[in-house]
Parts: structure tokens; sequence; C-alpha cells
């Protein structure tokens, strides 16, 4: 049987009720870090209580691991969805990269979370079963890739997947996490709207230089 319309409508309101609070935690925890953040403050900037985000979380600690788990997801779902298997492999290459590039830079919190994850030296993340095998599908994308472009003769063969991946990623979060005091040292803005198209090409062009090496 269909659940009662009612019943419909408040499970919309706790998915949406989730959604805003994870979308406030996620700035907080980008701007303040884990040990900044104030479940407080968030409660205060949502339409929900402090209550009722340990309610839904548990704790600060679990509403932080679930901010990750979101941001992960959001790139791990592109990366999964992008339709590239008829494409030549260096082309598949190339959109991949920049599609990495595009959401990195469309999402700055992302990269914030991911640093001060790392501050914390992963701990948070290793607890959370969801991230643990959420790389995967986007990995077997990359691999579908190499392995059509090493059996046309035109990709190396002494790479895998995670080495792509660690180079694109590289680039991408070097871009926005330094951009500050690449800026401060070198006075070039690394998010300069002029030269954005510059570093979207330049990081498909390293990639495929270093696969066809």
């Amino acid at each position: 049987m269909a659940a009662p319309s009612s019943e419909v409508e408040r499970q919309r309101d706790k998915e949406r009720t989730r959604a805003e609070i994870l979308a406030v935690a996620t700035r907080e925890f980008a701007d303040k870090g884990y040990a900044g953040a104030r479940v407080d403050e968030i409660a205060a900037r949502t339409s929900t209580t402090k209550r009722m985000i340990y309610y839904y979380f548990g704790g600060k600690e679990q509403l932080y691991v679930a901010a990750l788990e979101r941001a992960y997801a959001t790139i791990r779902a592109l990366e999964q969805d992008l339709d590239v298997d008829h494409l030549e492999p260096e082309d598949a290459i190339r959109q991949l990269a920049e599609l990495t590039f595009d959401h990195h830079e469309a999402n700055p919190d992302f990269i914030r979370l991911v640093s001060i994850e790392n501050i914390h030296h992963g701990e948070h993340i290793a607890r959370s079963e969801a991230l643990s095998g959420m790389a995967n599908p986007a990995l077997d994308v990359l691999t579908r890739i190499l392995g059509r472009g090493r059996e046309a003769g035109r990709f190396r063969d002494d790479v895998d997947a995670l080495d792509v991946h660690m180079v694109i990623s590289s680039f991408c979060v070097f871009r926005l996490a330094n951009r500050h005091t690449f800026s401060a040292i070198f006075g070039r803005d690394m998010l300069d709207p002029a030269r954005r198209e510059h570093y979207r090409l330049m990081l498909g062009d390293l990639v495929i230089e270093y696969l066809t090496a």
C-alpha cells in the first residue's frame, strides 16, 4: 500500500531539514574547522534546533562525518555518471580531468573540508563506512579508460587509475587550497577568470602527456 500523504510529507520535511542542516554545517566546518565549529551556530542558521540536530545526527562528530560524506558523494556521483565510453581514450581522460577541475572550483568548501580532515590525520573519515568504498566506481571509470588506451597502444602500462586520480586531484586541489599564498608570493591569482581556460586545458595536457610519454 502507498504511504498516506501526511507520512510522505513528513518524510520529505525530514529530508529537507537534514539537507539544510548539512549545507549549513558544511560551511561552518569549512570556515572554522572541526574544533572551531559550533552546533549552536549551525542551529541558529537553520530552521531547527540544537536538540533536533542531535536527533538527526547524534552529535557534532557525526554531523561532521555526514558533511564529509555528503561532500565526497557529490564528486563521486559526477565521476560515476560521466559518459565517456564512446570517446577516444585521450578525450575521455580530458573530460574526466575537466569535470574534477570544474567541480573543485565550484565547491571550495569541499577543498577546505578535505584540508581540515587531513589536519586531523583522516581520523574521522576513517571511521565512515559510507566513504570506505565510495571511490571504487569512480576508479572503475578511470580503469576502463586506461585499459582502452593501453589496448590501442596509446597509453603507457606502468600507471594505474589511482596514479591518474592523484595527478588530477593534486592540480585541482592545489589551485584552490594554495590560492592565497601563491598569490601573495608570486602575484598571480590562480582563480583569475582570464586564466581559467588556460589552466583547464593545461591540466588535460599534463595528464595526456604523462600517459602517452
